[in-house]
């Protein structure tokens, strides 16, 4: 309760600054909190951690209350879109709003500023809390509609899903999403958009306790070591933390390191990775 009352008192203290706000009433991000644990000698449970972080932002937003609708209206940046450091703490502060408007209210708030906003950054805040809600269709397809021929903005849209679809969702969103038309596995930029997002952005999707975020990784990453090993090898590192986990998860990383250490023809710098990854 002081902890919630102390994030209440300062998301109302005007003397701070926007984007020191949103920073302070952001939960640290899940890989944080693993890494966290690990430094200090405890085993990490992602998916406990995902659903404990989840929790805390449903107290924090119940918490603020009515302050979550009006930090939100007060945050909108006037005038046309402008990239200076005050605007941009402004929309930081305004997304935070929204997140905890989302967490207690529903989606339709998220709804409506993914139709009307004039920027990329609202528009992605947005899009993001949608998919995680599991109220990400329509707008997924809007975007795609409306961003289709700009590679690089095609990059986000496969990012968004592969680090914001909840966990008990996220490997059969991916696997789906490689089949896409425009998920182009050749190309470095896409790879990583979606396979190397999954692996490194959503922990508790990629390390599912029944080890099928494992498999899809290494599946891909046994696909692409012929025709890019530098990406390959680099992928691989994501495994690299895996002692740090309980037995189980363990057991089923190494499992599919060794998949693929022992390929035929593995690349130098695939084998050189998987091979200090496993010796340490």
């Amino acid at each position: 309760p002081a902890f919630l009352d102390a994030l209440s008192a300062l998301a109302s203290d005007d003397s701070l600054a926007p984007a020191y706000r949103a920073l302070m009433l952001t939960p640290p991000a899940e890989a944080e909190i693993i890494a966290h644990m690990a430094r200090n000698s405890k085993t990490p449970d992602p998916t406990a951690i995902y659903a404990a972080r989840r929790a805390l932002e449903a107290a924090i937003a119940q918490s603020l209350g009515d302050k979550a609708s009006e930090l939100y209206a007060a945050n909108a940046a006037p005038g046309p879109y402008d990239p200076k450091a005050a605007d941009a703490g402004r929309r930081a502060l305004r997304n935070r709003a929204l997140a905890y408007l989302t967490a207690r209210g529903g989606t339709a708030a998220a709804e409506t500023q993914f139709a009307s906003a004039d920027n990329m950054t609202e528009r992605m805040a947005a899009l993001q809390l949608l998919v995680r809600e599991g109220a990400g269709v329509p707008a997924l397809a809007t975007f795609y509609d409306d961003w289709r021929h700009d590679r690089l903005v095609m990059d986000k849209w496969f990012t968004t899903q592969a680090v914001a679809t909840p966990p008990e969702r996220a490997v059969e969103t991916v696997t789906g999403l490689t089949e896409h038309s425009d998920f182009d596995w050749k190309n470095p930029n896409r790879f990583r958009a979606l396979i190397g997002a999954f692996a490194s952005a959503n922990p508790a999707g990629f390390h599912r306790v029944d080890g099928a975020g494992y498999r899809l990784t290494i599946d891909w990453l046994i696909r692409l070591d012929p025709i890019n090993p530098q990406t390959t090898a680099r992928l691989a590192t994501t495994f690299g933390e895996w002692k740090i986990f309980d037995e189980k998860r363990q057991n089923l990383m190494r499992s599919e390191l060794e998949r693929l250490a022992t390929l035929p023809g593995l690349s130098k710098d695939t084998a050189e990775i998987v091979g200090r990854i496993l010796q340490s």
